[in-house]
């Protein structure tokens, strides 16, 4: 219903804000990860927005990156996972973080998320992994970055797909390659590296 709101950032703290636009006070809940990409108040802002009805209230949901709000309404979008949760997952680990979390596998990582315990995290997995593995252009840091190295990460694990790998495996092997051999490389270099990582 609502892509964006833009306006003054009135308060913040780092579960709500509100943006005043056109004279009118939004409050939006919003992850820890967002909060630190503001501004200060009184200074423009906008964020993202997801709008969540349920029987009791209609909350509105703020995100600076569309990477946070993808990931959540991605996690939402499973039976039995909240915005409570997906907001605390969010404030625990950066969009990146959290996918490839999921993508690898790694439940023990998981129940560090408030909420989360060791079944939880094992449903978390096996809801979101594939799912999470389709999700291209998410926000990346240290050596998955935009541009060239980004398409060719994208062409070499389609490159691992044709080879007969599922997604999240060969996302999870070309990220374990991309830490063990940083740097620029081309899909074929990436390809021979993941293969290598098995």
């Amino acid at each position: 219903m609502y892509a964006y709101i833009s306006g003054t950032l009135a308060d913040k703290s780092p579960t709500d804000v509100i943006v005043d636009a056109g004279g009118v006070g939004y409050r939006l809940l919003i992850p820890a990860s967002s909060y630190d990409k503001l501004p200060a108040k009184g200074k423009a802002t906008k964020l993202l927005t997801t709008f969540v009805v349920r029987e009791d209230a209609q909350i509105l949901y703020g995100f600076a990156t569309e990477a946070e709000r993808t990931l959540f309404e991605t996690m939402t979008s499973v039976s039995g996972v909240g915005p409570k949760l997906a907001l605390a997952a969010l404030s625990a680990m950066n969009p990146s973080e959290l996918r490839e979390t999921v993508v690898v596998g790694d439940a023990a990582m998981l129940t560090r998320i408030p909420g989360v315990g060791k079944k939880t995290a094992e449903r978390l997995i096996v809801e979101l992994r594939d799912r999470f593995a389709k999700l291209d252009g998410l926000e990346t840091s240290g050596t998955l970055d935009d541009g060239d190295s980004g398409t060719a990460r994208a062409d070499a694990r389609a490159g691992l797909e044709a080879l007969g790998l599922s997604r999240a495996d060969a996302e999870w092997r070309l990220r374990k390659a991309l830490r063990a051999h940083p740097g620029s490389h081309s899909a074929e270099d990436l390809i021979r590296l993941a293969l290598r990582e098995g």
